[in-house]
C-alpha cells in the first residue's frame, strides 16, 4: 500500500490554497488535505483545481490566518468525510463535523460519510402526494406542501423568511416523528443561537441536527455547510429508514459563497457576475434531496431575493427545482398582512383536484380569483374610491378584504414580541372559513374580526367583542 502523498504550501490568496506536490499522483478533485500546521485548530482544505503536474488549488474550510508557505499538507485519501448516525442528534455542527456546542466530544465510533454522493438512481426514487400540513392557513390552502417535497419561500430582506422557516420549524416537530435536520448558511451568529435556544426550550433538540457555516466563516464553509447536512438526513433515510424534515436558511447565500470561491479560483463570471457554474451546483444538491421507498426527505428552503429581483439568475434556478413555490411580498408586509405571502404570485403542484380533492381546489380557485379581481380594482379604488364600482365589483372587494386579513396568522414564534398567542390551524377550518366569507356569510362582520385570528370561530368572538365595545364607547 503506498503512503498517501505529502505536499507544502505554495501560495494563499484568502480563503484559497495553493500545494506543491513531489509525487507524480496528484490527490483529486473534491479531496481533502489536512494542513499540519503548529496552530490548535484544524485546518482542512478540499481540493478544487490541478494547475500543472505538481500544483493542485485547494479551498479553505477554516480561516486561513497565520498560515504561512512551506507549511506542510497532508492528503486524506479520500473526500470530506463528516460524522453522522444518532450521536450527532441534539447537537451543532460546523461543516467537517466539529461539535460547536459546548458539549462533549463525539464518541470515536461515529459513523462518517462523504459529503459528495450522487442522488439515488431515478428508479428508486418514489413520488408521494400526501400533503404536509403545516397549520398555517395561506399555505396549507393555497401553496400546500409534499411529503417528500421541495418546498422554497423566496423573499427581500426583512419580509419574514427566517421567521416563516423558524415557525414551520415549531409547526412540524410536534405533529412530525421523524428527523429534523436545519443547514444554516451565511446565518448571523445571533440567529444561531436563538434557534438552538427555541428548541432547546421546546423539547425537539434531542431528535435535531443543527448544522451551521456562519457569515463570518470562510466562503468554502458556507458553501459546503448544505452537503453536510445534507449527507447527515441521506443517512438517516437510507441507514434508518426515518422521515427526515430538511430546513436550510439560506439557500441563496450558498450561491453567494459558490460565487465567491468561483472568483477566488479565477473563473471568469457569468450571467449578473454570478460563478460559470451556477445551474450545475444547485442541481447537485437539489437532485440529492429525494425519497426513496420507505423514507422521505423533505425539504423547506429559505431563499433571499436580492433587492426584490425575482428575475435574478440564482433565484430562477433555484425555482425551477422545487413542487412549491412561496413567494414573501413587500407590499403585504407594508400592509402589515403577516405572514407576507403573495397568494397570487406561489403556487405548488399539489393545488390539483386529483390530489387535494375537489372542494379544496374549487375554495382555492375561488379565493384566488376573488384576489386576483381585487387587485384589479386596487388602482380604480385608489383614484375613483369603491362607491364609483358596480355592485358585484363592490361585493368582491368587500370579501376579498375580508379573506386578506382572515389569511393573516399570529405566529407562536412571535408570541414574545407580540403578545398575541400563536395559532395552529387544521385544514378543514380553514376551508370552512374562507368557504364562509366567499358565501356571504362575513359582510357584515367588521374587519378587524377577522385580521390576526386563527379559525373563523375566534373571528366570531372578536367580533362580538368588538360589538359590545362600541355598544358601550356610544353609551
Amino acid at each position: 500500500m503506498s503512503t498517501r502523498p505529502k505536499g507544502i504550501v505554495h501560495a494563499v490568496r484568502g480563503a484559497v490554497v495553493d500545494v506543491v506536490f513531489q509525487t507524480a499522483e496528484l490527490p483529486p478533485i473534491n479531496s481533502a488535505l489536512v494542513v499540519e500546521w503548529e496552530r490548535p485548530g484544524p485546518l482542512i482544505v478540499e481540493v478544487h483545481a490541478h494547475l500543472d503536474l505538481t500544483t493542485v488549488r485547494a479551498v479553505a474550510f477554516q480561516s486561513t490566518v497565520g498560515l504561512a508557505r512551506g507549511v506542510a499538507v497532508r492528503a486524506t485519501g479520500g473526500p470530506v468525510g463528516v460524522p453522522v448516525g444518532k450521536n450527532v442528534l441534539g447537537r451543532l455542527l460546523d461543516v467537517v463535523g466539529n461539535p460547536k456546542d459546548d458539549g462533549a466530544p463525539l464518541p470515536g465510533d461515529t459513523p462518517r460519510r462523504s459529503i459528495h454522493a450522487l442522488p439515488p438512481v431515478l428508479h428508486s426514487q418514489t413520488r408521494t402526494t400526501d400533503m404536509f400540513e403545516t397549520g398555517i392557513k395561506v399555505i396549507d390552502l393555497l401553496m400546500p406542501m409534499a411529503q417528500g417535497g421541495k418546498a422554497a419561500m423566496f423573499g427581500g430582506a426583512g419580509v419574514g423568511k427566517t421567521v416563516l422557516v423558524m415557525e414551520l420549524i415549531r409547526a412540524m416537530v410536534e405533529k412530525y416523528e421523524g428527523i429534523s435536520v436545519f443547514a444554516g448558511v451565511g446565518e448571523r451568529s445571533r440567529e444561531g443561537h436563538e434557534l438552538l435556544t427555541e428548541m432547546r426550550e421546546s423539547g425537539v433538540l434531542p431528535r435535531t441536527v443543527m448544522v451551521y457555516g456562519q457569515m463570518n466563516e470562510p466562503p468554502g464553509a458556507r458553501w459546503r455547510a448544505p452537503l453536510t447536512a445534507l449527507t447527515i438526513s441521506e443517512y438517516f433515510r437510507d441507514h434508518s429508514h426515518r422521515n427526515v424534515l430538511l430546513l436550510m436558511d439560506n439557500v441563496f447565500r450558498f450561491v453567494q459563497a459558490g460565487g465567491e470561491v468561483s472568483s477566488l479560483l479565477g473563473r471568469l463570471p457569468s450571467r449578473v457576475g454570478y460563478q460559470p457554474t451556477l445551474a450545475t451546483e444547485v442541481a447537485r444538491l437539489q437532485e440529492r434531496i429525494a425519497s426513496v421507498a420507505g423514507s422521505s426527505v423533505t425539504a423547506i428552503q429559505a431563499v433571499y431575493v436580492p433587492a426584490d429581483d425575482f428575475t435574478d439568475p440564482a433565484v430562477t434556478t433555484i425555482s425551477s427545482h422545487m413542487d412549491c413555490v412561496i413567494v414573501l411580498s413587500r407590499a403585504q408586509a407594508t400592509e402589515g398582512f403577516y405572514p407576507a405571502i403573495d397568494p397570487l404570485a406561489s403556487s405548488s403542484m399539489l393545488l390539483d383536484p386529483l390530489v387535494v380533492g375537489a372542494d379544496h381546489y374549487r375554495i382555492a380557485e375561488e379565493v384566488r380569483q376573488t384576489l386576483a379581481r381585487f387587485r384589479e380594482l386596487s388602482d380604480i379604488i385608489s383614484l375613483l374610491g369603491v362607491e364609483e364600482l358596480g355592485t358585484a365589483d363592490r361585493l368582491i372587494v368587500t370579501r376579498a378584504r375580508r379573506l386578506q386579513r382572515f389569511l393573516t396568522q399570529p405566529f407562536m414564534v412571535t408570541e414574545a414580541f407580540t403578545g398575541t398567542p400563536g395559532a395552529s390551524v387544521p385544514l378543514a377550518d380553514t376551508l370552512a372559513g374562507c368557504r364562509a366569507i366567499l358565501d356571504g356569510e362575513t359582510d357584515d362582520w367588521s374587519e378587524r374580526a377577522l385580521y390576526m385570528i386563527g379559525t373563523l370561530e375566534d373571528a366570531k368572538m372578536k367580533a362580538s367583542t368588538d360589538r359590545a365595545s362600541d355598544i358601550r364607547a356610544m353609551t
